[in-house]
């Protein structure tokens, strides 16, 4: 392992050899020629040679050099930011995935506490008929269906909540510092907002539906206590060919 570690860095540490090297030979015979040039000039004095060379010389070796620079790191910051969105952001639908979102909910609850209720609800949404259409259409469609549903939830709840997708055809919603009855409403908003949406497989319009458990605390809870309580009540309410699977 270690000697292919090594064999596969030699390449990259011989192309920057070559181009250091490369890049001071270049250097140096531009300044010795730009010098030689500039002794057969008698139109300047030493002095006014001197500060040709001192003026061109930068432009000519400096200019390009920074701007290569530039353009690496913005493109290294490009890559960063494409990783971190791939680290944080689930593929399909945009959501946090679920590492993320658990970590962010724990890390939520784990504050310290305020004064005041720390009053929250935390729903469970299952997309419904995932597998049918999966079997119908095909799994892309699935993929479709699955980031409809995302975009209908993000687009129901409030700028301050969380929605990650914790399973295959499953989502979390973070709701702090709701009651019961705004959590009742975000969550019939939510069921409208997928019931609204046109989606229509190979022409073919079809329906698009959620099942929906929630759990309302009036003290964070820990993520696994909150998913535990909200899927307990989505299970009760989802017929049994339907119900979905746990946490992934």
């Amino acid at each position: 392992m270690a000697q292919a570690e090594t064999t596969a860095t030699e390449p990259v540490w011989k192309g920057v050899a070559w181009l250091a090297f490369l890049g001071t030979v270049g250097s140096l015979a531009l300044s010795v020629g730009l010098n030689y040039l500039l002794l057969f000039s008698d139109v300047l004095t030493p002095f006014g040679r001197s500060m040709v060379t001192a003026v061109l010389l930068p432009l000519i070796i400096g200019l390009p050099l920074f701007v290569l620079i530039g353009l690496k790191q913005a493109q290294i910051r490009g890559y960063r930011r494409e990783l971190n969105r791939a680290e944080t952001y689930d593929r399909v639908t945009g959501c946090l995935n679920g590492p993320v979102f658990t970590s962010m909910v724990e890390r939520r609850a784990a504050r310290p506490s305020a004064p005041g209720p720390r009053a929250g609800a935390f729903l469970v949404i299952h997309a419904e008929h995932l597998r049918s259409i999966n079997l119908r259409y095909g799994p892309d469609w699935g993929d479709e269906a699955l980031r409809l549903v995302a975009s209908a939830i993000q687009s129901a709840v409030r700028k301050e909540d969380m929605v990650g997708r914790i399973g295959t055809s499953m989502f979390g919603v973070f709701l702090s510092g709701t009651t019961e009855a705004e959590a009742a409403e975000i969550g019939e908003r939510i069921r409208a907002s997928v019931a609204r949406v046109y989606f229509a497989p190979k022409g073919t319009e079809d329906v698009l539906a959620i099942s929906l458990g929630s759990t309302v605390f009036e003290t964070e809870l820990a993520f696994e206590d909150m998913f535990r309580s909200a899927e307990a009540q989505l299970s009760a309410r989802a017929p049994a060919e339907t119900r979905p699977a746990g946490l992934q």
